[in-house]
């Protein structure tokens, strides 16, 4: 069944049916501010609300806790009012696909934020090996980058992820895991066996453009990377940019991650093609954002990550040229041969074209490890994210909320 383009949608003479509100928002994902703004809403006296924010952190973010009912070093009757007032509800799990190598993909659906918003759908991907185990996390359903190469670039921005909705992706992963105290992983997951956490790693590769959504992202993180809860250090965090510049000092400053940047292209005229955002920010810009990246060194590396794409930017020139452009930089070179998807233009280059390109970067001194294909057969890997279901832009649901028709609103969106 082919499903409508957004363009016919919005000239369709029938509006969207309302979607039914959430009755209670969700303490899942807030940080320890909204937290504390939560329980004053409930009378909570101030004298109170340092301890009652640290006891429900505790519960939600260390222990994992999905009803308020387990909270027991709280009293029943402040978890009476909770429950009556607020809900420990994650995103919803659409579906679940394990790949043969083990790893998950999800695809959860985010609660409504309107009236014709049936909920965002994103996709997540966990990532397992035997001492760690990465998760991908998306900032935003959809994308506004295009990147010519990138599946998740095909899907129109619908809107960017709030804070809790990107700390809601590390809570679900943790609960499909088995992630929690005196909590084990499913059946057969392949997951460390380290004897640690199962998730250790997060990277924001998956859908959207982080630093194009840095407050949420922030304050995401922060929530993350707190001790007393999730407590997944900032070194273990990657943010990864297809280059938007004004922003990668700010994030090195205030989220203090590692970095990786998506390059791609050794030119500026390939890469305006790959990944367009280099028309407004061109090569020489980024690497020099690179340059003084807040803490950069040897010891907090930058990653370029360089998909391999057949005839196309994998020659030896291409090679020795990438090594002239990053010279004085911290550096290390992804090489991430190129995982197809439906209607792609693109192949991945041959293996012994990456093993030649990947010897000349390093014997010029630089690591270039080639990132092992993973999630290739349910379309989780790199490049390849993208939610199954068409929704309006986020203006459009707007003006329908206002009350404009559809075709008033297809205009306007013109």
């Amino acid at each position: 069944m082919q499903v409508p383009s957004q363009e016919a949608a919005l000239r369709a003479p029938s509006q969207p049916r309302p979607v039914a509100m959430p009755v209670k928002p969700s303490l899942v994902g807030m940080t320890r501010q909204e937290l504390r703004d939560s329980l004053a809403a409930l009378d909570i006296p101030e004298r109170e609300l340092r301890m009652r924010v640290g006891q429900l952190w505790h519960w939600i973010y260390l222990r994992g806790a999905r009803d308020f009912d387990v909270m027991t070093t709280i009293g029943k009757g402040l978890r009476a009012r909770l429950a009556d007032a607020y809900t420990l509800a994650r995103p919803e799990v659409v579906t679940e696909q394990v790949s043969r190598d083990g790893t998950r993909k999800w695809l959860m659906r985010m609660p409504s934020t309107g009236p014709f918003d049936k909920g965002a759908e994103i996709e997540c991907v966990y990532i397992p090996e035997v001492d760690r185990g990465t998760l991908c996390v998306s900032s935003q359903v959809g994308c506004t980058l295009n990147c010519s190469f990138c599946h998740t670039g095909t899907q129109k921005l619908v809107r960017n992820l709030t804070s809790a909705e990107i700390v809601a992706q590390v809570m679900v992963a943790r609960d499909r895991l088995g992630d929690w105290p005196d909590e084990s992983p499913p059946e057969g997951a392949f997951v460390p066996s380290d004897g640690g956490r199962f998730v250790t790693n997060i990277v924001l590769m998956g859908m959207g453009e982080p630093l194009y959504n840095f407050d949420n992202v922030k304050a995401a993180m922060d929530v993350v990377c707190d001790n007393e809860g999730l407590g997944i250090g900032r070194r273990r965090i990657t943010l990864s940019t297809s280059g938007v510049v004004p922003m990668i000092a700010r994030a090195g400053e205030e989220i203090g991650c590692m970095l990786a940047i998506s390059l791609h292209a050794v030119r500026d005229d390939l890469r305006d093609v790959l990944v367009p955002l280099n028309k407004k920010y061109p090569i020489a810009e980024l690497l020099e954002a690179c340059r003084t990246y807040p803490g950069v060194s040897n010891a907090k590396r930058i990653t370029f990550e360089y998909v391999m794409l057949k005839g196309v930017n994998d020659s030896e020139a291409d090679a020795r040229a990438l090594v002239r452009l990053l010279k004085g930089i911290p550096a290390k070179i992804n090489l991430i041969p190129f995982n197809p998807w439906p209607g792609t233009e693109y192949e991945c280059s041959d293996w012994e074209t990456i093993e030649r390109f990947s010897q000349i970067v390093f014997d010029a001194g630089y690591a270039s490890p080639v990132r092992t294909p993973r999630g290739r057969d349910i379309l989780a890997a790199c490049g390849q994210l993208k939610s199954e279901t068409e929704k309006l832009r986020a203006r459009a649901r707007m003006m329908l909320e206002s009350g404009i028709g559809a075709e008033g609103m297809f205009s306007a969106a013109e």
